[in-house]
């Protein structure tokens, strides 16, 4: 019974590699095999799947999504770029500082690695390049700044990871608050080193553009298109963190704050609204059959017995709690290749959870390190999945190699973060 865990597993793994959809995968193998293993685990199934959609904490994902496209589709992330190009237009790389600070401000938002590479590359990209920003430069600014929603909370990645791992959101929230900051703050510093080691490679917005932005109502524009974004995410970021407001009515806060901001750039419109909707929707509907299927798919995995046999696997071969992180670690990282975040987050993660509370280690520090995980294996190539979002939505003249190229400083740079958080852990608590 033990062993047919270990190939339920490998079946569905290796069914989500073949492109068939994960929720019908995950439920349908799982029920077809349970049905004729132990049917009896069967009958928890609808308390599983009721506990699932009673979870309060859940209700955050809808309403951070909506808050995020809310500021994508509006146009909003447009007005944020530009009035943010021409604040650090002086500055050699002042146009890439802009995307990683505006891409930052989106992904913190949604958690959706898509569709923030996708808005930046379709907003952005086009005009680095006639701006005469080298092409590495300014994809791997791109798709770099729109994985950052990984790491840098409100996300939906670190809601999800917080109700997998049975840990406080709002504490996950916190730790991910230095590792994020200080991984903007290596992507500006390699940006504008880089622009100023190679200012041809990066120029500035020439001055005479400077000066026709200043002189057509310049702080009102820098007040709507960028203040009041930025203070509407630390608002929701800091009631989560205070203990003000639970992650829910923080998100609530923040779709109805984003909404507002919408109308007061008088972007609003009812097919603006529409849109937002049926992404929510159809966002928020992809992640919770998931989920369910997940749940089912956990539920015959422990009544097989596959949890007491990775437990018994794991003690047998004498493994320690690092050796064995650094495992899961690396699974994690070849899976980010082939399949998304949230499947990694209902699949993987459930099946290893056991393993790494036996071990008693601190699961606040597991999530961010998963999280920072998701966001390099997103980055790496070939497989990486931002990188073919960005090519999806690139000018014809833009190569595939060209993208790989740009990553590479970036990739750099995560991974060294990666290895700092993984051996002093003492950094996630430094606002405490």
């Amino acid at each position: 019974m033990e062993v047919l865990a270990i190939i339920l597993f490998v079946i569905i793994l290796l069914a989500l590699l073949t492109g068939y959809p994960v929720a019908f995968t995950l439920a349908g193998v799982s029920i077809l095999v349970g049905y004729f293993t132990v049917p009896d685990f069967l009958d928890f199934l609808p308390l599983r799947i009721m506990g699932v959609m009673k979870n309060y904490v859940l209700l955050a994902v809808p309403l951070f999504v909506f808050m995020g496209l809310m500021l994508e589709k509006s146009g909003l992330a447009q007005s944020m770029l530009n009035t943010m190009a021409m604040l650090f237009g002086r500055l050699k790389g002042g146009l890439a500082v802009s995307v990683v600070l505006v891409g930052a401000l989106l992904a913190a938002s949604t958690g959706i690695v898509g569709a923030t590479v996708i808005t930046m590359g379709l907003i952005s990209l086009p005009t680095m390049l006639k701006r005469g920003y080298k092409t590495e430069l300014a994809t791997g600014t791109i798709a770099s700044s729109g994985t950052l929603g990984q790491i840098i909370p409100p996300s939906v990645v670190l809601v999800l990871l917080g109700s997998v791992l049975n840990v406080s959101v709002g504490d996950l929230f916190a730790a991910a608050i230095v590792p994020g900051v200080l991984l903007v703050a290596a992507y500006l510093i390699y940006i504008i080193t880089y622009a100023q080691l190679y200012p041809d490679s990066a120029p500035s917005v020439p001055q005479e553009e400077i000066d026709a932005f200043k002189k057509d109502g310049y702080f009102k524009n820098v007040l709507t298109a960028f203040l009041l974004p930025l203070i509407l995410i630390v608002s929701v970021l800091g009631s989560i963190i205070a203990g003000i407001a639970s992650p829910t009515e923080a998100a609530a806060i923040g779709a109805l704050g984003a909404t507002i901001l919408v109308i007061i750039q008088r972007k609003w419109s009812l097919e603006v609204l529409k849109e937002v909707m049926k992404s929510t929707t159809h966002l928020t509907t992809m992640v919770f059959l998931i989920l369910l299927g997940a749940t089912t798919f956990s539920l015959v995995f422990r009544g097989l017995g596959g949890e007491h046999y990775l437990i018994n696997a794991i003690q047998e071969a004498n493994m320690s709690p690092m050796v064995f992180l650094l495992f899961v670690m690396f699974v994690i990282f070849i899976a980010g290749f082939f399949i998304d975040f949230i499947e990694i987050i209902f699949i993987i993660v459930p099946v290893v959870l056991p393993i790494l509370a036996g071990f008693k280690m601190d699961l606040i520090w597991v999530g961010i390190l998963i999280a920072l995980n998701l966001q390099t294996s997103f980055l790496t190539p070939p497989f990486g999945f931002a990188l073919f979002y960005l090519k999806g939505v690139a000018p014809e003249e833009v190569q595939t190699t060209q993208i790989y190229k740009g990553v590479i400083p970036f990739l750099a740079i995560q991974l060294i973060l990666l290895l700092v958080v993984l051996f002093f852990p003492g950094i996630l608590g430094l606002l405490n």
